[in-house]
């Protein structure tokens, strides 16, 4: 067999192996992805959990006393995994219901996780770099503050900032 067959071959495995890697990474962040192009903006009141994890860097992770597990995943009968938290308008924020292991047919709603100690929607931790992590996680907890999301059509959800309460 030639060289060039051979170095022909090599480079055929070679972008088909790029091409599987690069393919991989974007089913890993389509959720994210997805609501961040073809989601629409809303609001979300939210309170400090925890600011500053030395294995994950300076962040800002984000609870949200209106998606609380008494309002969703306690309240879902059956195993863990995928909840679905209907969101209404209360003001200029939204407020979760209970929540639901089927997906909701109309309105806003939020698809969460309840596998782990609290409910997982995607939008908890804000990366920030360390003196504005320190900074934003300093606001939440002296003043009223929000996330501004980005909701899609399937429940995904973006975190896009925290800044205060309208």
């Amino acid at each position: 067999m030639s060289t060039t067959v051979i170095a022909g071959r090599r480079l055929v495995v070679l972008a088909v192996v790029l091409f599987v890697q690069f393919a991989l990474v974007g089913v890993a962040v389509q959720d994210r992805l997805s609501a961040r192009v073809l989601g629409d903006e809303y609001l979300l009141r939210v309170e400090p959990v925890d600011p500053w994890d030395p294995f994950r860097g300076a962040y800002v992770d984000l609870g949200y006393p209106d998606l609380s597990s008494d309002q969703g995943a306690s309240r879902v009968p059956g195993d863990r995994g995928a909840v679905f938290i209907p969101l209404t308008a209360q003001g200029s924020v939204l407020v979760g219901g209970p929540g639901t292991r089927t997906r909701p047919s109309e309105g806003l709603y939020l698809r969460c996780d309840d596998r782990d100690w609290r409910l997982r929607c995607g939008i908890e931790s804000l990366f920030l770099p360390p003196d504005k992590a320190l900074a934003t996680e300093r606001a939440v907890w002296e003043s009223d503050q929000v996330a501004r999301i980005k909701l899609d059509s399937r429940g995904n959800a973006a975190l896009l900032g925290v800044e205060p309460a309208p």
